[in-house]
């Protein structure tokens, strides 16, 4: 093992649909990145496997301890994946890497990871300007609000305290999903049908949820029906939203879909900053938001829709609050490394 390589971390995030692998140098309180490595959550057919094919492929870099976030809560040392056919099991991976491992919920990690973001770093962030043009500064000892949108919908939250940052995950991807016009109400009985319960936020702003509202806006005849439409649902659902999304400037039923998607979106945010009163910024994270970064911010759509409440006491509270677009992929991956002295 080199002399430069012995204090390495291995670091997972593993979502419904991507499985990210790392390896970092911590450098006092920040992380270096080593190298990394991209492979499909749904080909694999467990952690250890592509973990081990990462590491056999530089053995030089050997680390001495794993920190990995998965899209589940954390329960025995284990998280049932909710996105994925497979568990982690800390304790397992213990006894096949021979190193000790560290397991905390995606969300845990990209709320950590949010601490050490540069937020004067268009790389790193995209601040969103409110219907005024103002950008409020975020409070630095304000609650952080994490929301992120990608195979499903993560949420979040960040406290700071005399001890130091804790991160804590939710189950509010879940809260109620909103409905503000016909289209939404719509859309709300379209998803409730067959469910023993009212639909959650998470089966319209997610990815699957994409694809779902596309195919709604077609069923119910509110956009035409294209050539492209039909070729986007030939595609497997998970493939589905992609597509959508890159066809969204050309295809009309495409474009709508991403629309929608946006206000819903916005919405399910402006609920939960009722919650939880972000002064230290809501920050939006998730593959989904960075990758469609100008369908949020044309003509201020998704601010628009988050500064429309039913209170006026609530259009003030979301017009202070400080909004950001996480544009670093690798939050997770350094959140990741960060969790454990966010989580004592």
């Amino acid at each position: 093992m080199s002399a430069t390589a012995d204090n390495l971390i291995l670091v997972a995030d593993v979502g419904g649909t991507n499985l990210n692998l790392a390896l970092l140098h911590p450098e006092g309180a920040r992380f270096r990145l080593a190298r990394k490595a991209r492979f499909s959550t749904q080909e694999e057919t467990s952690l250890l496997e592509p973990i081990q094919r990462f590491l056999a492929s530089d053995p030089s870099l050997r680390p001495r301890r794993a920190c990995l976030a998965g899209a589940g809560p954390v329960l025995d040392r284990r998280i049932h994946l909710t996105n994925a056919p497979w568990d982690l099991d800390a304790v397992a991976l213990e006894r096949a890497l021979g190193i000790p491992v560290h397991l905390v919920n995606d969300f845990i990690a990209l709320s950590c990871g949010v601490l050490s973001l540069d937020l004067d770093d268009p790389r790193q962030v995209t601040a969103l300007p409110h219907g005024d043009g103002s950008l409020p500064v975020p409070d630095p000892a304000g609650l952080a609000l994490v929301v992120g949108a990608g195979t499903g919908l993560g949420v979040g939250f960040v406290v700071r305290t005399p001890a130091g940052p804790r991160a804590f995950p939710s189950e509010g991807g879940h809260i109620g999903l909103p409905v503000f016009d016909e289209d939404t109400l719509a859309l709300w009985r379209h998803l409730a049908t067959g469910l023993s319960g009212p639909p959650g936020a998470e089966l319209a702003v997610s990815g699957h949820g994409l694809a779902l509202i596309f195919r709604f806006l077609l069923d119910t005849q509110r956009v035409p029906w294209t050539a492209e439409a039909t070729a986007i649902l030939g595609r497997p659902i998970l493939d589905q939203p992609a597509a959508i999304s890159e066809l969204a400037s050309a295809d009309p039923a495409c474009g709508r879909a991403m629309d929608l998607f946006v206000d819903l979106y916005a919405r399910v945010c402006a609920e939960l900053c009722a919650v939880f009163l972000p002064t230290g910024g809501l920050y939006l994270a998730g593959g989904i938001a960075s990758k469609n970064a100008p369908r949020f911010l044309e003509h201020g759509r998704f601010m628009a829709r988050f500064e429309r409440n039913y209170r006026a006491h609530l259009d003030q509270l979301t017009r202070a609050t400080p909004v950001f677009l996480v544009r670093d992929y690798d939050l997770s991956l350094y959140g990741a490394a960060q969790a454990p002295a966010c989580t004592a």
